[in-house]
């Protein structure tokens, strides 16, 4: 069989309906957005906002972050007609599998995981150090060696930087949200929802509070000079604070992972995906413009938790422990998104033989992958536990925008080969949509640097062979073309 070889849509859209590997559709539109802003508003915004703006862009990081729109707007409006077309679990990996053939399916499911299980990984180190730094506001100090990686300093209070052992707070956030996604998916969206509203309510009190203390000279100069590398600030330094920041905006694309449990996914997915994605862009923009405003981006660099640096120059100090309780609630919501994702990911591919049975073994009761999540449990905390914020950071934004290419080629491919498809949503303005999706997303992967694309070569390189060895051999849609001829 061609690696080239494709999934027919009526067999994918068959072989998710009824039996034992089914999931229930539980979700609504408001579901759907609010799972995408609880994936979307996490540590892109409260921590890797500082970190790219005191490394690479400066008080521009606004004019990344709508960089990095541009480009989710472009995937997202590609993500939303192939949600509509495939309601099924499996976002880009099922995408791919229906479009560009198994092999390139693979890769795009093996990237995933750097997309979904390396993000809760990030966002449960900032989740940690949230934790650590209102705990201290409390008078409450945690060992210095347990909270941070071995690769990651930590600052104590009087100014003196230490390395850890192990981060366990990391480690714990990502065992009970694991544990809550075994229980059920309505019970996960149910306390999503409820963060949602804290988070969003925190990040318009901070915007309409801190405005009024915003100093004019922290912004110049508003783009900082070039150092003479490349992505170290200037226009450059715009470009890789882009690619850095986009994983803040990963969410739309995790809402699609749950299109199999969606109620009316050809009518409610594109509500879920785009409406996110708009309401995130507008309180990005203006966070990002508030945090370099109240503190001079320099003062971010290797923190963590920038907004506890921008709250101390307001007056209202009493906000610092709420702003971090609500934030760490936030973070929260988005670990439950990304490993929710992951699960489903799988789940889709182990359902086509491409993964050991485990990743779809279904609870008779909760009706969700409980093995799955037990097993990203475990992988997810190793990463938590001993990876630096920055090294997963831009793991996973790469793998993000890769995703997004394949997911933007898709739509070319499938427009050529199934013209009279139904499509409840169709991508407007095609090619030239998907086709600025493919070099705006591409632009800012280049923007990442060579250690990045090293890390990323290696990763895949690892998934190839476990999809020669294993994968290759027990594709279902392999044995179906290999049957007849056995016959014979």
């Amino acid at each position: 069989m061609s690696l080239l070889a494709t999934k027919p849509l009526s067999r994918i859209i068959a072989e998710s309906e009824g039996g034992a590997h089914s999931l229930k559709r539980t979700l609504g539109p408001m579901s759907l957005v609010a799972l995408g802003i609880g994936a979307i508003i996490g540590a892109g915004l409260f921590s890797l906002t500082g970190i790219a703006a005191a490394e690479n862009a400066g008080p521009a990081i606004a004019l990344s972050f709508l960089i990095a729109a541009i480009g989710c707007a472009f995937a997202g409006l590609c993500y939303s007609e192939f949600s509509t077309m495939i309601p099924i679990a499996g976002s880009a990996y099922t995408y791919a599998y229906a479009t560009m053939g198994e092999f390139l399916a693979w890769v795009i499911g093996w990237d995933l995981v750097l997309e979904y299980a390396v993000g809760a990984a990030t966002v449960s180190i900032s989740w940690s150090a949230y934790v650590v730094s209102l705990l201290h506001d409390w008078g409450i100090n945690l060992p210095p060696y347990l909270v941070a990686s071995p690769w990651q300093p930590v600052q104590l209070p009087n100014g003196e930087l230490v390395h850890g052992l192990v981060n366990l707070p990391a480690v714990f956030i990502i065992c009970v949200i694991s544990i809550l996604l075994m229980i059920g998916i309505r019970e996960s969206a149910s306390v999503n929802a409820v963060v949602v509203v804290i988070k969003v309510a925190v990040v318009l009190v901070f915007i309409g509070v801190g405005i009024w203390f915003v100093k004019g000279s922290n912004y110049v100069p508003f783009i900082p000079e070039n150092t003479g590398r490349f992505g170290e600030f200037g226009w450059s330094g715009v470009l890789r604070a882009a690619g850095v920041i986009f994983f803040a905006y990963i969410g739309f694309d995790a809402v699609s992972t749950a299109a199999q449990e969606a109620q009316e996914p050809q009518k409610n997915m594109p509500i879920g995906i785009i409406g996110s994605l708009i309401v995130c862009t507008i309180l990005y923009v203006a966070f990002a413009v508030v945090l370099t405003g109240l503190a001079n981006y320099k003062e971010f660099k290797g923190m963590a938790a920038p907004v506890a640096v921008a709250i101390a120059y307001t007056p209202y100090l009493w906000l610092q422990p709420l702003i971090k309780l609500a934030i760490i609630a936030g973070f929260t919501s988005v670990i439950l998104v990304m490993l929710l994702g992951q699960s489903r990911v799988f789940f889709s591919m182990s359902r086509d033989g491409l993964l050991p049975a485990i990743f779809s073994d279904i609870h008779p009761k909760f009706r969700t992958p409980w093995r799955s999540n037990i097993l990203f449990m475990v992988f997810v905390s190793l990463f938590s536990a001993f990876a630096p914020i920055s090294v997963v950071g831009h793991m996973t934004s790469i793998g993000t925008l890769l995703a997004f290419v394949i997911v933007c080629a898709g739509i070319l491919v499938m427009r050529r080969t199934q013209p009279d498809a139904p499509r409840p949503f169709r991508t407007p303005w095609v090619p030239v949509v998907p086709v600025l999706g493919i070099l705006v997303n591409f632009a800012m992967m280049y923007g990442l640097g060579w250690e990045n694309w090293a890390r990323l070569v290696g990763w895949l390189i690892i998934g190839l062979c476990i999809y020669f060895s294993y994968s290759r051999h027990h594709s279902r849609l392999h044995r179906s073309h290999a049957a007849p001829n056995v016959r014979s």
